[in-house]
């Protein structure tokens, strides 16, 4: 459970094998937090009865990166109830350039 949570339940998967972020987790880590991570939100689902789970990474400083050791944050959400959901996402999405959206998607490839 995360001490600082955001939300109702929040939870943390956490490696055993330390990495410093998603740049350099073994394969098998990964997969074996992702699948954690999957069990967590349907219980959160279940369980807590929440609406839906967020499921947050943060690599490095410009990503909000504030503990140097790979985590998820497995974050239920709670659709109109703020007393336990009191979070929200920190962009707003604006369309994009077509053509540069394509470019580098191709990049990415």
């Amino acid at each position: 459970m995360d001490i600082n949570p955001v939300t109702h339940g929040h939870v943390l998967v956490v490696p055993r094998a330390h990495s410093t972020n998603l740049f350099d987790i073994a394969a098998e880590d990964l997969a074996a937090c992702t699948h954690l991570a999957q069990r967590i939100a349907v219980r959160a689902q279940d369980r807590l009865r929440a609406d839906g789970v967020n499921l947050l990474n943060c690599s490095g400083e410009a990503a909000w990166q504030t503990v140097w050791h790979f985590r998820f944050h497995v974050v239920p959400r709670f659709k109109d109830q703020p007393g336990k959901d009191a979070i929200g996402l920190p962009w707003n999405s604006v369309p994009g350039d077509v053509d540069d959206i394509e470019r580098v998607g191709n990049r990415l490839r």
